[in-house]
C-alpha cells in the first residue's frame, strides 16, 4: 500500500469521523429540543391539574351552597303553608 494510498485512507476516515460527528450533533440538537417540549409539556399538565383541582373546590363549594339553599328553601314552603293554612282556617269557621 502506497502513501497516496494510506492518505485517502485516511480523508476518507476523517470523512466519515466528521459525518458521525454531525451526526451526534444533530441528534443532540434534536434531543434538546424534545427535552424542552417535553419541560412544556409537563408545566402545561400541572397547570391543568392546578385548575382540575380549582374546579373541584368551586364545584363542591356550590354543591354545599345549593344544599343550604334546598334547606331554606323547604323551611319557607313550610312556612308558607302553614301561613296558607291559617288564612284559610278563620274562612272556614263562621260555617
Amino acid at each position: 500500500m502506497g502513501f497516496f494510498e494510506v492518505d485517502v485512507q485516511q480523508n476518507q476516515l476523517e470523512a466519515v469521523v466528521q459525518q458521525i460527528g454531525e451526526a451526534v450533533l444533530a441528534s443532540t440538537e434534536t434531543v434538546d429540543r424534545l427535552s424542552d417540549r417535553v419541560d412544556a409539556l409537563a408545566h402545561q399538565v400541572q397547570q391543568q391539574g392546578y385548575q382540575i383541582f380549582a374546579l373541584s373546590d368551586a364545584v363542591q363549594t356550590l354543591a354545599e351552597v345549593q344544599e343550604e339553599s334546598l334547606k331554606r328553601l323547604d323551611k319557607l314552603t313550610d312556612i308558607l303553608e302553614r301561613l296558607v293554612r291559617a288564612i284559610e282556617l278563620p274562612d272556614e269557621e263562621p260555617s
